[in-house]
């Protein structure tokens, strides 16, 4: 696993085989980023990443510029991995917390530029995400949100969906705070 741009371009992410992860593969986090980068100034860019896993998505926004970045995972193990390469990126702007995803959005009133989310393939509350994260309001007037989900999944009925992708079996669903009528 790489960091596939930017400050941190080529650096690799080593995490411990006993993590309990499914990592976004290279080629799907670089597709994703391909279309983000139309649309996203990573340097006003604040952003969560829920289920945060290894941290390769938060620092692959941390090393293509973005202002900061909130890293949210439930594993002790996961946020002890992602300090840990953070701080061997020399990286200070990602703060890494240990919670429940659920509880902490509806305790949340921070707003994100974008919000990222790549829950486990079997929770069964991932098709409540995308609710929640509008319920809460917190996504910035042009916020984005971006949900990894297995195909079984369609969120194009969602009042605020833009776009779906899909690379193999990893599929991404954007959705807009604000969709534009053009």
């Amino acid at each position: 696993m790489r960091i596939i741009a930017g400050s941190l371009k080529g650096r690799r992410l080593n995490p411990p085989a006993n993590l309990p992860v499914r990592p976004t593969t290279d080629m799907a986090r670089e597709s994703l980023f391909n279309i983000l980068n139309n649309y996203v100034d990573y340097e006003e860019t604040s952003v969560l990443d829920l289920f945060a896993g290894t941290g390769a998505v938060s620092l692959e926004f941390i090393s293509r510029g973005a202002h900061d970045v909130t890293s949210i995972d439930i594993n002790a193990h996961c946020t002890e991995f992602i300090k840990k390469s953070a701080q061997q990126f020399c990286v200070n702007n990602i703060h890494v917390v240990r919670a429940d995803v659920f509880d902490l959005l509806k305790r949340s009133n921070r707003k994100f530029d974008l919000v990222f989310a790549d829950p486990p393939y079997a929770l069964e509350t991932l098709p409540q995400l995308p609710e929640l994260i509008f319920e809460r309001q917190l996504l910035t007037d042009d916020g984005i949100f971006v949900l990894e989900h297995p195909r079984e999944y369609s969120f194009e009925e969602h009042p605020h969906f833009w776009q779906h992708r899909n690379y193999g079996k990893v599929n991404f669903t954007l959705f807009a705070q604000t969709l534009d009528e053009e």
